[in-house]
């Protein structure tokens, strides 16, 4: 088995297995029976379980920002995609084995003893508030709307995986359409300035 082939066998088992019962429960030992992938290779590929976490969340941090822009991407509507993107959520929050955010997760389990764990939860939030920043820009709204469209997804985020409902998204939606109605408001109704 190359390296590549071993590295997606573990990161899948990784994501599955972190995801799905945490990251403290899951010893190294069970990653390797259910990658099948050797605990010697294990090692040489991540020689350490941090390594191991942080390449997990790299992998999904992708995937996850992917997944939601191609769903929002389908909104010709530049004020449209904002909702789209809790539409999104929602979806996520109602998928099988949804069992919240994986960065906040492994936030609570490992942030305050990894760095480098916190790092990549940090990299995501971040690189996830500016994907916002980008669709508040895109709809030509005021900046300042993308704190509270962000609190309100990060919100929708911890509430679902604490209800197992998709509510917190709808929820989130509408007051987000709200918010978007009172920044256009706000904006046509702004003086254009002199010449």
């Amino acid at each position: 088995m190359d390296s590549a082939v071993a590295r997606d066998k573990a990161l899948d088992a990784a994501e599955e297995l972190f995801y799905g019962r945490g990251i403290q429960s899951v010893g190294m030992d069970e990653l390797r029976g259910a990658s099948g992938v050797s605990l010697k290779r294990l090692y040489q590929l991540f020689p350490t379980k941090e390594q191991l976490v942080e390449a997990y969340l790299e992998r999904r941090d992708g995937l996850w920002r992917q997944r939601l822009a191609a769903h929002v991407a389908e909104q010709p509507d530049p004020r449209e995609r904002i909702p789209a993107v809790f539409d999104w959520l929602e979806g996520w929050f109602g998928e099988d084995g949804f069992r919240g955010c994986a960065w906040i997760n492994a936030y609570g389990e490992l942030g305050a003893t990894s760095d480098r764990v916190a790092e990549q939860v940090r990299a995501h939030k971040e690189a996830f508030r500016g994907y916002l920043a980008s669709l508040v820009t895109g709809a030509e709204l005021p900046a300042a709307l993308t704190g509270p469209l962000y609190l309100l997804a990060e919100g929708a985020m911890v509430t679902a995986g604490v209800t197992g409902s998709t509510r917190p998204a709808a929820e989130a939606r509408e007051a987000a359409r709200a918010l978007v109605a009172t920044a256009g408001r706000t904006a046509l109704s702004r003086p254009s300035p002199r010449p």
